[in-house]
């Protein structure tokens, strides 16, 4: 099993760490809300500890669990300490009312990453096609991902396996604006009748 660090204490890093724990990995939280992260670490339990925001990650994969306006600036506010780490991008760009994104081909937010993170990070999109109450369900599922560095996808592709996801790899990090584009789906078929409860899969007939 593995260390991941996740930046963030919203619902999507209690779910995903709480899913990751429950499936034997260490879990640490980092974030500039220390009271909120520590209430998210309790939640988690299994030893989830809380880290020190802007400090060098103690997992070697990195969640960037936060709002995706503010991605890009948490990424060059920890700088160097991301050298080495693969970096889960699992913002969703959406615009006011989930119609679309604000963001363009060529220039999704793992791409905004990507450009201003240390050279020897390796920006992975994950999990942002997957509800945050579906991956607390902890039932298998499928997840799409996305990243230029072969690698770092093989380790998270390893990493989702654990987590009992079967782990499709959607190809370059190019392809991160279609997932961002994936996530306006699942939320449309969500508002039209599917309900919160779903998750986008791929089945052969």
């Amino acid at each position: 099993m593995t260390t991941i660090s996740i930046i963030g204490s919203g619902n999507m890093a209690t779910a995903i760490g709480t899913r990751a724990a429950n499936h034997g990995h260490t879990v640490e939280l980092m974030s500039r809300d220390t009271t909120k992260a520590q209430a998210a670490a309790d939640q988690i339990g299994h030893g989830a500890t809380v880290g020190t925001y802007g400090a060098t990650p103690a997992g070697d994969i990195v969640f960037l669990a936060v709002l995706y306006q503010g991605a890009v600036d948490v990424v060059r506010h920890y700088g160097d300490a991301l050298a080495g780490k693969i970096l889960l991008d699992i913002t969703n760009p959406f615009n006011g009312d989930a119609s679309g994104v604000v963001t363009t081909p060529g220039n999704s937010v793992s791409q905004q990453i990507a450009a201003v993170a240390p050279g020897a990070a390796h920006v992975v999109k994950a999990f942002n096609t997957i509800f945050g109450g579906v991956i607390g369900e902890n039932k298998p599922m499928d997840a799409f991902f996305a990243g230029d560095d072969a690698e770092a996808k093989a380790r998270v592709s390893a990493f989702l396996e654990s987590l009992d996801m079967r782990a499709l790899d959607a190809g370059p990090l190019e392809m991160a604006h279609a997932l961002e584009w994936a996530g306006i789906l699942l939320v449309g078929v969500a508002n039209n009748g599917a309900g919160f409860d779903i998750a986008l899969g791929a089945k052969a007939p």
